[in-house]
């Protein structure tokens, strides 16, 4: 039954708890009104002025088209090494700062068209009723604002501020060079016409109008040129992404101007389209030319020979071969021609390792399918070095050489030609094995030549010739012939699926609803989290439940604000809610003493933990409401450091305690009447300097004992228990020991001593009074005064009364409506 009831118990006060901090937090929702309304409105300018940004998106479809007319399995035309690796390099293409820059150049999005916007200057890209056309090859100025004013329908004012603490450049688009530039005047403006040449220090242009777009309100616009560099970098967050299992690339850009978006996105693709096929024609051009000059020599070669056999078949009468040497020649012809083809191969490694190691223009490598070289790595990074040394002619004769863009490219030229020479020279060695094993067989034939008459030998040897000549003179005819072919039928292998258009798309930035429901919530947290820190951290006393939690000492009563001029509140204003508490007080202590001492004097020591938690208000007024109760009452003044009670009795201190204690003074001497009925007082008297020794001493006891004898109470005035020993030592005097502590200034921690006292047994028959408690705290507690140890009353609490709540106009209106 105990567990149960404690169980019970910690629950209900868990729950209490718990009840307890949602008041508090729930009564500081005006913090949380105006931090949603702060943080609302923060998120509504935030939503306004942000600038809006769009997101469009193209999808194109890579395919290796190959032509089905070539005859073998082998394709002369630019070899990527299969679609998917090819969707991979478009997506790198597409991404990489050389294509990049190209399709900006095409598109001049180096220019900014702009308009004086409520947040910030607009991008109206295509917006504008002109168009700039720079003069190419002349320096024009970099990041400045060029004012473009419209003063009639053929005519505008052009201006631009120039500041003295700026620096200023010019730039050169056809190399990139960049220059100083210094203003002669720092303010510039000319009016010219449309289409007239404007020839400027900084300033080689035209200005043509659109006569498609019309002059609005606006009449004011700018133009800014940028740096290549610095456009470049901004457009590289184009995504091209890859769709699993297809051939596909999704293209998508962001950015504040649709009608910029759907231009790059559309100029993007039709840029790397054309250049892909100019690669592919590129590469099989150069292929078709080794194929002519090879097929020549062969054809020249076969008519020779062919003449060679007809002179030689009249000069010695032999037209056929026997039969053994028709074995033999049948035998031997297909090992002559594998060993040609072995040799072929290895010319062809040994004659493209030289170009390579000699040469730095790699754009007219023959394709390894002209001599049936089937070798993946080998075809793949041919034509990757063929098509990097294709950028890298066109990058050279748009850039100087310490481009980042053309660095980049000669380094992945390097890297490749590396590895190409690495694979070459493992294919030789395996090539060579190959050959040498056709040796061997060969030779074995070539034994059983010699054994057949020496005309019949020559023939074979002829005709052999001849068989091998006529293989290659075939085989390069096809190759010639597929090699036409794909020079006429070359086609992009990128198509368009979906093209970027601007369909009314809105913008995905900012994203308003989120950004306010963020408000929203930060509106709610950052209260919370402050209300929680502060609570967390908060190491002051505020309510009476406070006390409750963190010591087992009852609380005898809580005292309101004193409004008195003094310290004597209950006697200036004894109708006063803080007088009724002390009456409320004054009912609960008598609980506190023993029943032995009913009918006897009684000593009630007031202490505190440190100074200013208003123990001397509370032992004067404590003293006065037993004087006023018919109580004859002595009030001691045992705070031998800092005396205070004279002063709010108007009396003097010359004598007092001290004098009584060092054997100068009597009893009666030092005893003085204040004008409240049946209550005396004692001040403490000059201050000594040794109070400690004086207090503990015999003659504190006596005073005491002898103040019983003609008093009903006797209240003393001690020293805080958290700062001096002074009143541990006074609290075996007491038949009830107050306890004072202050609303929102005592500490937390001061209860520990106390705490420890009390657990020990060390001090008894204590209680706790709440001082200077304010009925509407910041909590949202409106306790009554006089709360306090549960034996009958009034109010809200026991002992004491509450003050009438001010109701709030529409609780007012809510009560009548319900009287009515």
């Amino acid at each position: 039954m105990d567990n149960k009831f404690s169980f019970s118990e910690n629950t209900s006060e868990h729950i209490s708890d718990i009840k307890d901090y949602l008041i508090r937090i729930i009564s500081n929702w005006k913090w949380f009104v105006l931090a949603i309304l702060v943080a609302l409105s923060i998120a509504y300018y935030f939503n306004i002025s942000s600038e809006k940004i769009y997101g469009l998106s193209t999808t194109i479809e890579v395919k290796e088209k190959q032509n089905p007319l070539f005859s073998t399995g082998t394709n002369i035309a630019f070899n990527w090494g299969g679609v998917s690796d090819k969707v991979e390099s478009i997506r790198k293409s597409l991404t990489s700062r050389f294509h990049n820059e190209n399709v900006i150049r095409e598109l001049d999005f180096y220019i900014d068209y702009l308009k004086e916007g409520r947040f910030r200057n607009e991008d109206v890209y295509k917006e504008t009723p002109f168009k700039i056309k720079l003069q190419p090859n002349q320096y024009q100025l970099l990041n400045s604002l060029i004012k473009i004013e419209f003063t009639n329908e053929d005519s505008f004012n052009l201006s631009v501020e120039f500041d003295s603490e700026a620096d200023y450049n010019l730039i050169n688009y056809k190399d990139e060079t960049v220059k100083k530039f210094y203003p002669d005047a720092f303010n510039f403006s000319k009016s010219y016409s449309f289409d007239e040449y404007i020839n400027l220090p900084f300033l080689k242009a035209q200005i043509l109008k659109d006569e498609f777009i019309k002059v609005g309100d606006s009449k004011i616009f700018y133009i800014k040129l940028n740096s290549l560099n610095n456009v470049t970098s901004k457009y590289k967050n184009i995504r091209a992404k890859g769709l699993s299992g297809t051939s596909l690339i999704e293209l998508s850009l962001t950015g504040s101007n649709k009608n910029r978006i759907v231009d790059f996105l559309n100029k993007t693709v039709q840029v790397l389209a054309e250049v892909e096929l100019e690669q592919k024609t590129n590469y099989a051009r150069s292929t078709k030319e080794f194929i002519d000059a090879q097929f020549k020599n062969t054809s020249d070669t076969l008519k020779f020979i062919e003449k060679n056999i007809e002179k030689f078949k009249k000069q010695n009468s032999i037209y056929n071969l026997s039969a053994q040497g028709g074995e033999i020649f049948s035998q031997t012809t297909g090992l002559d021609k594998l060993q040609n083809q072995l040799l072929d191969r290895i010319e062809y490694f040994e004659n493209l390792e030289s170009y390579i190691k000699n040469n730095n223009n790699y754009s007219k490598i023959p394709a390894p399918a002209i001599i049936n070289i089937e070798d993946a790595s080998i075809s793949g990074m041919v034509g990757e070095l063929t098509k990097l040394s294709i950028q890298n002619e066109k990058l050279s004769n748009e850039v100087t050489a310490n481009h980042p863009s053309l660095k980049l490219n000669n380094e992945e030229i390097e890297t490749t030609r590396n590895v190409l020479l690495e694979n070459l020279n493992s294919l030789k060695q395996a090539t060579l094995i190959s050959l040498n094993n056709s040796k061997e067989r060969l030779n074995s034939y070539n034994y059983q030549l010699t054994k057949l008459p020496n005309k019949e030998q020559k023939l074979l040897n002829y005709q052999r010739k001849y068989s091998l000549t006529e293989s290659n003179y075939v085989f390069l005819m096809q190759k010639r012939y597929e090699a036409d072919i794909a020079i006429a039928a070359s086609v992009s292998d990128i198509s368009v699926l979906d093209s970027a258009k601007d369909t009314g798309q809105g913008a995905i930035l900012p994203r308003k609803p989120f950004n306010y429901m963020i408000a929203l919530l930060l509106g709610i947290i950052l209260p919370l989290f402050v209300i929680i820190a502060k609570e967390i951290f908060d190491n002051k006393i505020h309510t009476a439940e406070d006390i409750e939690r963190l010591t087992p000492i009852p609380v005898l009563g809580v005292i309101g604000k004193n409004t008195a001029v003094n310290n004597l509140a209950v006697f200036l204003k004894p109708k006063s809610t803080v007088a009724e508490s002390f009456r409320a007080l004054r009912s609960n202590i008598q609980f506190l003493f023993d029943r032995s001492i009913k009918d006897k004097s009684k000593t009630v020591v007031v202490t505190s933990s440190v100074s200013g938690e208003g123990k001397t208000f509370i032992s004067i007024n404590m003293a006065t409401v037993f004087a006023l109760g018919g109580k004859k009452t002595i009030l001691v003044g045992l705070d031998l450091r800092k005396p205070k009670i004279f002063g709010d009795f108007e009396l003097t201190n010359d004598k007092g305690v001290v004098n009584y204690l060092i054997a100068e003074e009597s009893i009666s001497n030092i005893i003085q009447k204040s004008k409240i009925p049946n209550l005396d007082i004692i001040t403490s008297g000059p201050i000594p300097p040794n109070p400690s020794e004086l207090l503990i001493n015999s003659a504190t006891e006596e005073l005491i004992n002898t103040l019983k004898k003609d008093y009903d109470y006797i209240i003393l005035d001690t020293p805080p228990i958290g700062l001096v020993s002074d009143a541990l030592e006074l609290l075996k005097y007491a038949d009830s020991t107050i306890y004072v502590l202050r609303q929102n200034y005592s500490q937390k921690g001061m209860l520990k001593i106390i705490n420890e006292k009390y657990k020990k047994a060390a001090i008894s028959k204590v209680s706790i009074v709440l001082n200077d408690f304010k009925i509407k705290t910041k909590y949202g507690y409106g306790y009554g005064y006089g709360y306090g140890y549960g034996y009958g009353g009034y109010g809200k609490y026991s002992n004491g009364y509450t003050e009438v709540e001010k109701q709030s106009f529409f609780n007012k209106i809510f009560k009548r409506k319900k009287s009515n």
